[in-house]
């Protein structure tokens, strides 16, 4: 019953073989927003990089989003951070994704999360949400040493945890509230995740020094370096 839990599943989700409809995307967008602020991304943001940016009390600073969606958690910040001076960019290889995100407060840009296209130490931060388990072990090295090459001071990877609790604890209750495609993705997510050893070695591969792997409530882990 547990063996698929041993091993990360290589099965790709429909958001990323692009197999939905424009319906099915809008409504993942609206329950996305949910379970960002329901189940965990907003509270893993709050306890580890926000915690960070808000000692020692800096007056200006620079953060960038990689694999940004279509901005929330970056609109989050910038509220967090009132009415300090903020420079917040999302970066999102989703053309109309990107486009959304601009706003007065933050800039939005269509690029690669493995090539961006910033020179070193860009920005004091980097941090991705529910991003990493959309790419394999070399994809992952790879994503995190460029989030560590345009960042100063630390970057933050919030991902999911390859745990049998929280899938079937998805499962039930997801049952009842979101759609399929939400549901078969978010519970294939959970599959493609990594345990904190597997985050681990991937940040040991990517050089990162200084590594910490933390858990954040309903099946959250922050892996943090520099």
């Amino acid at each position: 019953m547990f063996d698929r839990f041993q091993q990360r599943s290589t099965d790709l989700e429909r958001l990323d073989t692009g197999e939905y409809t424009s319906e099915e995307y809008s409504r993942w967008q609206r329950e996305m927003k949910f379970i960002h602020g329901i189940l965990g991304e907003e509270r893993a943001l709050k306890n580890t990089l926000l915690r960070d940016i808000e000692t020692p009390h800096e007056t200006k600073l620079s953060v960038i989003d990689v694999g940004a969606g279509s901005g929330g958690l970056l609109r989050k910040l910038a509220y967090w951070t009132l009415p300090r001076d903020v420079f917040l960019v999302g970066a999102e290889i989703d053309r109309i994704a990107a486009k959304s995100i601009t706003d007065s407060k933050i800039a939005g840009l269509q690029c690669d999360a493995l090539r961006l296209p910033f020179c070193d130490n860009a920005f004091d931060y980097s941090f991705c949400s529910l991003f990493l388990h959309h790419l394999d072990d070399d994809g992952a090295v790879k994503l995190l040493k460029e989030m560590s090459r345009v960042a100063s001071k630390r970057i933050y990877v919030i991902d999911l945890n390859r745990h049998p609790l929280a899938y079937y604890f998805y499962n039930f209750f997801g049952w009842f509230v979101l759609q399929r495609f939400t549901l078969e993705d978010g519970s294939l997510s959970i599959l493609r995740s990594r345990t904190p050893g597997e985050l681990f070695e991937i940040a040991r591969k990517a050089g990162l020094n200084d590594t910490k792997v933390e858990h954040s409530r309903v099946n959250r882990l922050i892996l943090s370096g520099r």
